[in-house]
């Protein structure tokens, strides 16, 4: 048995010997074995990531983690897809227009990598099923596209010592960040009004207002921030290069390629 027809195996959701199941997996990550060592990759293999958000960022970000080997992602959104998302969210095509993202996402995960385990959410993030959310993840990455789900994510994420990998776009700039239980946090970093505070109905409208109608984006920016989320999350957690940690910044305006640069708030 080769190992495509493993994988087509594992796709189908069939039974296999044991022995022949980890070959596919093996071929699939060949390419960047000689950027990291197997105990390393065995680290991504066995990692567990979730995605909040499946649309432009979160799409691309979703496809590379899958591609890179990790080993089980679990993906949020409460959308479906419409018209507009066409110019950018690479999950969408016309077929998948009024599909719910967070099943497309896991669909496209399975015929991409069926060796990694996939469970979605199709509803809101709040305060109370964030804990249910997040589980026991090494690793949340935020493809949102407002402060106050990021908010609530990110405390989360630091009560429970997870890291939280922050990606934005407006237009044609982008940003990315890390934190981590021992850095600033995301309402430290970016002062927001819902630092130190409770999120009664005034802060919660407080946080809204910081940004305020629908931003534009044009399809580059949102993928290449995905992508770079999805390699902070695979340097984390295999150890390799060095992790873009608040106050740190990586910062870009694809309008001038001269200003990829990485400041400290």
């Amino acid at each position: 048995m080769n190992t495509l027809e493993v994988s087509l195996t594992i796709f189908r959701g069939e039974k296999m010997p044991t022995r022949y199941i980890g070959d596919g997996y093996w071929e699939i990550a060949s390419r960047q074995m000689s950027i990291v060592t197997r105990s390393q990759q065995e680290r991504f293999k066995d990692a567990k990531i979730t995605v909040i958000g499946c649309g432009g960022i979160g799409g691309q970000t979703i496809e590379m983690l899958a591609r890179m080997g990790v080993g089980e992602l679990i993906l949020v959104d409460e959308d479906a897809f419409d018209l507009s998302n066409l110019n950018r969210q690479t999950l969408a095509t016309l077929e998948e227009v009024g599909l719910d993202k967070s099943a497309v996402a896991r669909e496209k995960v399975r015929l991409i990598n069926p060796y990694v385990k996939v469970t979605n959410f199709n509803e809101h993030v709040d305060e109370s099923n964030i804990d249910k959310i997040i589980g026991d993840s090494d690793i949340v990455i935020d493809a949102l596209d407002n402060v106050l789900t990021r908010v609530i994510v990110s405390r989360k994420a630091n009560e429970k010592c997870i890291a939280y990998v922050h990606g934005a776009i407006h237009g044609t700039l982008g940003q990315i960040t890390v934190f981590l239980p021992n850095t600033k946090s995301y309402e430290e970093m970016f002062n927001l009004p819902s630092l130190g505070k409770e999120l009664t109905e005034d802060v919660i409208e407080d946080l809204k207002n910081v940004t305020s109608g629908v931003p534009p984006v044009i399809g580059p920016t949102p993928n290449l921030i995905g992508c770079l989320e999805a390699f902070e999350a695979y340097k984390i957690i295999t150890g390799i290069g060095k992790v873009t940690v608040a106050p740190k910044i990586l910062t870009f305006d694809l309008l001038d390629l001269g200003s990829f640069s990485i400041e400290e708030l």
